[in-house]
């Protein structure tokens, strides 16, 4: 026994050690320390090859910044919702032959146990620090939050924040900067314009959807689009902000200038009409031919590129000799191109339905 026991504990000294080592070599990977969209300080590798995407609209910001080469799972959402109305999707097909790493949509359900066979760098949450501080108990996986900010904007300080930040972890600081200044510039670039032509016409948008499905009663102030176009929004009398569902009383009384109606939502305009024409007949945009329909862009939210190509089309729209030079479906396929790297406009018209004067529908 004096002499076996040796042999035994030097076995058992050089697993240890082995293992150590190991260890060792594994967590001497260099790492950076950031403060996410949610105020969590996280730490992160360095260098970053493999990535997951939780939450509405996460997997859209890694698509602006020409990684998705580095995404090893998907939610379910894209595989099983189709593709049509995310752009991001539409130009990465591939996406959907990911393994599921959960339940997507407004309340994620991630599945942890994949997640961790997966063996992401990093995981990316968005909108639910408490999903992502799950995602590091369970896993051992950094989890970042990022956000897009106010739903349904596209040049909010927290989403172009959010860009960088991931521009720095992925390795893609200067995709993010090129990112951040296409939005900034489209915003200045289309402000400009509107407050060299002046007071805007009245303006209403309609049909817009929340939660679902509306008719011309779903309105909303804070609209991204007329926001920059600084237009005459009427909608701005009932609430400055969220969603709005009006009296078609109040419409009436309001009687905009111009009426625009999400296209995801014309049908449902269009029964109404059916049962009140009398309503829309009254209306002076009916009368006029001055009713245009827009590409819907919140959709798992806020498909950024569709809001700018919209904010174009609107603004050709409520000032012409300012917008002189837009082609609105040229301008659309570039915002497209850049965003996601494919022109996209006509499978989106096609579907939808596309920019135009729509007061022929309502017959």
């Amino acid at each position: 026994m004096k002499r076996v026991l040796p042999v035994l504990v030097l076995l058992a000294l050089s697993v240890l050690f082995a293992g150590c080592a190991q260890q060792a070599e594994e967590s001497g990977k260099k790492t950076v320390t950031v403060t996410d969209a949610a105020g969590r300080t996280v730490e992160v590798p360095e260098n970053v090859e493999r990535i997951v995407a939780i939450g509405p609209g996460a997997l859209r910001l890694v698509v602006y910044l020409q990684a998705t080469d580095m995404v090893v799972g998907v939610e379910d959402a894209e595989t099983m919702w189709g593709e049509m109305g995310r752009p991001y999707r539409m130009a990465h097909p591939e996406l959907a032959e990911k393994p599921v790493i959960g339940r997507g949509g407004p309340y994620p359900s991630p599945n942890y146990e994949k997640i961790a066979e997966l063996k992401p760098d990093v995981v990316f949450v968005s909108a639910y620090p408490e999903i992502a501080e799950d995602v590091q108990q369970k896993t051992g996986i950094p989890a970042v939050v990022v956000s897009y900010g106010k739903l349904g904007s596209f040049d909010d300080k927290t989403l172009l924040d959010s860009l960088r930040l991931m521009g720095m972890i992925l390795g893609k600081e200067e995709r993010a900067k090129e990112v951040v200044s296409f939005i900034e510039s489209a915003v200045e670039d289309i402000s400009t314009r509107a407050e060299r032509a002046g007071e805007s016409p009245t303006v209403y948008v309609g049909a817009i959807s929340y939660k679902g499905g509306h008719g011309i009663e779903s309105t909303q102030c804070s609209f991204a689009p007329l926001t920059v176009l600084k237009a005459r929004n009427v909608a701005c009398e009932v609430n400055m902000s969220g969603a709005i569902f009006i009296d078609k009383e109040k419409l009436a009384e309001w009687d905009p200038d111009v009426v625009f109606i999400d296209l995801s939502n014309l049908e449902l305009v269009k029964a109404d009409f059916h049962k009140n024409p009398d309503f829309y007949r009254e209306l002076r945009a009916f009368r006029e031919g001055r009713v245009y329909g827009i590409l819907p862009f919140n959709y798992y939210w806020t498909n950024v590129e569709i809001a700018i190509a919209d904010a174009y089309y609107m603004g050709k729209v409520l000032y012409p000799e300012q917008f002189s030079d837009i082609d609105p479906v040229k301008k659309a396929d570039e915002v497209f191109r850049f965003f996601v790297g494919k022109e996209l406009y006509s499978e989106l018209a096609s579907y939808y339905g596309g920019f135009g004067e729509i007061s022929g529908e309502f017959t």
